[in-house]
């Protein structure tokens, strides 16, 4: 019995050693996961799961189209289709509601933007499907938009909810909010080295080789992910295309002004018509007004319904009657002008449906819009010089490609993002060089009219753009409200010398602001100022604090940036500034501490 009963014992004692052996395995596991060394490892999978939200989204939107146009053959007429953009904004807004408690996901990467600089980074749970059932609907049914910003929101978002649960800090939420962004794209369009530059031109990741190869790890994770579950089916498909010739490089450098100016029109229908939408206060008659919009739109082009990549993929090919062949107020072919006339039509048409469809409340980005009103000014404009010039003067597919190229560096302000996707997309780099020449002067035609893009837009005017200049990028990042210093001891103007000595005995500070009975600012006295005086008893009666009080060299705002804080600190020389709200004392914020700030976040927003 004795020795049955120490076997026992013996085998619970292996039982909880082996136990507690597996729980330090896997909390060593944990640790290292958590560490910089487990960071290739996060990028991999973040690029993954990057991959199979794209996959998602466009296998649900294409059943979705494909399930609208059955039906619509079925019925006949493409007054069905027109339907579909209203439908598609009630469920939306339905989702919005009743899933999401009012929480809308916002317009994609603005959102992702304005997380960055305002929140260090940190995104809404809900983000990370948010914004895949909405578009998905929004787009599915037909709203004008594509799927690209989602998708990079919801990887976004998930990638800062690694962050968190891994306790990673700023520079390496940033990190990983890149990767998600890079996969997305890689996803979408199996365009990796385009997806690495597109996170380095709009998520302004710092490219440095420790920020290089997780980028470069999650944008091939989510590129393998999407062969495996989306292998043949190409959104955009390019045709062979003619060999690049020299002789062409002036209707290439045309096509880039002309896509250049372009861009800027798209931008401002865009906004317009966002905005115009915006301006009714009842969701329901946006939603309405939008649908009948969208609705009558589609339903006389019904190439305009969704995101429009088979329009592009048809243009490669010169469908010329792509837009026209099931419009019901047409019948048989175009003259070559008329033909033009509906196709630039139809370019501008996009961008204002988008807005439509973003400004009901809609889910949908403008990455696919600006692709396809591109490849429709490609495709007018090689129709037009070949028709009226010379028939073998500009290829249509090289015209449509170089035309997507221009319009997306143009509308994105991202060159270099545009070039290798129109590059990844055709292939081959035979026509790097007319690419290249077409993003240049389309992107420095956009900027010298619109000086930011429609994503960095409404961050820039609120001075809380993330930029590659790493000076005004801290500066953004800091906060005023987190460098405020509370415990100087207020004083008020009508007492007297004793009173404010009481106040100066139980200081640790040597300013102290002078308030009124209503807490605002009247101005501040600097011990170094009464040391001469705040000894003398035979004035501690007499003397009043109004009589010792300066007004200070500025006054910070409540609402200041931080550059703006800043240059206040510069011009006047000081090293204490008050801060005031609407006139009323709040605190004081020092040079000194501001510096402190700076080096920190330079050190925190450092890749290296």
């Amino acid at each position: 019995m004795a020795g049955r009963g120490g076997a026992g014992r013996r085998r619970a004692r292996g039982q909880r050693a082996g136990a507690m052996n597996v729980t330090t395995l896997r909390n060593q596991a944990w640790e290292w996961m958590r560490s910089d060394r487990g960071l290739m490892l996060w990028a991999v999978l973040v690029g993954i799961a990057s991959g199979l939200l794209a996959v998602l989204m466009k296998q649900s939107v294409g059943a979705l189209r494909s399930g609208m146009f059955a039906i619509q053959s079925w019925v006949g007429g493409s007054w069905f289709l027109a339907l579909g953009p209203i439908l598609g904004l009630v469920a939306t807004a339905h989702v919005v509601r009743r899933l999401l408690k009012g929480d809308h996901p916002g317009p994609g990467i603005p959102s992702t933007l304005h997380a960055i600089s305002t929140r260090r980074g940190r995104m809404k749970r809900t983000w990370m499907f948010a914004p895949v059932v909405t578009s998905v609907l929004s787009v599915g049914f037909g709203g004008s938009g594509g799927l690209e910003a989602p998708a990079m929101q919801a990887g976004a978002a998930l990638g800062s909810e690694v962050a968190s649960q891994t306790r990673k800090h700023f520079r390496r939420r940033l990190l990983l909010i890149g990767c998600a962004a890079a996969g997305s794209l890689a996803a979408m369009f199996k365009a990796p080295v385009a997806a690495i530059v597109f996170a380095v031109e709009v998520i302004m990741i710092d490219l440095t080789a420790s920020s290089l190869v997780p980028i470069l790890l999650a944008s091939l994770a989510s590129l393998l992910t999407a062969f495996v579950f989306f292998e043949g089916e190409d959104i955009l498909t390019v045709p062979t295309l003619a060999a690049f010739q020299a002789s062409r490089l002036p209707w290439y450098i045309l096509l880039g002004i002309g896509t250049g100016l372009g861009s800027v029109v798209f931008s401002k229908l865009y906004i317009v018509s966002q905005r115009a939408i915006g301006r009714f206060k009842n969701p329901k008659t946006r939603i309405v007004l939008a649908g009948l919009l969208l609705g009558a739109a589609v339903a006389a082009l019904p190439p305009l319904f969704g995101e429009g990549y088979e329009v592009i993929n048809s243009m490669f090919l010169g469908y010329s009657d792509v837009l026209i062949e099931d419009m019901w107020m047409l019948e048989g072919s175009l003259a070559l002008p008329s033909l033009l006339g509906w196709l630039l039509l139809a370019a501008c048409l996009k961008p204002m449906l988008t807005g439509f469809t973003v400004g009901a409340g809609g889910v949908a980005g403008i990455f696919a819009p600006a692709l396809f009103a591109g490849a429709l000014v490609g495709f007018a404009f090689s129709l037009g010089v070949n028709g009226w010039i010379n028939p073998t003067a500009m290829p249509i597919g090289n015209a449509v490609l170089a035309g997507l190229c221009g319009m997306m560096a143009g509308v994105l302000h991202a060159p270099l993002t545009a070039i290798f996707l129109a590059t990844e997309l055709s292939g081959g780099y035979g026509l790097f060089v007319p690419l290249m020449l077409t993003s240049a002067i389309a992107f420095t035609t956009s900027r010298a009219l619109m000086r930011h893009s429609i994503y960095t837009r409404e961050l820039a005017e609120r001075g809380e753009l993330l930029t590659h200049d790493k000076d005004q990028a801290v500066l953004t990042l800091m906060s005023l409200k987190e460098e405020l210093e509370q415990d100087f001891l207020p004083v008020q103007a009508h007492w007297n010398l004793g009173q404010l000595v009481e106040v100066v005995a139980q200081s640790q500070r040597n300013l102290h602001p002078v308030v009124d009975a209503d807490g605002m600012l009247l101005g501040i006295v600097d011990l170094q100022d009464i040391r001469q005086v705040m000894f003398d008893q035979n004035q501690y009666l007499t003397l009043r604090v109004v009589d010792l009080m300066t007004l200070p060299l500025a006054e910070v705002q409540w609402e200041d940036k931080m550059d703006d804080v800043m240059a206040k600190f510069e011009q006047c020389g000081a090293w204490n500034l008050p801060v005031v709200e609407g006139g009323r004392y709040v605190g004081f914020v020092s040079r000194s501490r501001l510096f402190n700030a700076y080096r920190k976040w330079l050190k925190a927003t450092s890749l290296e």
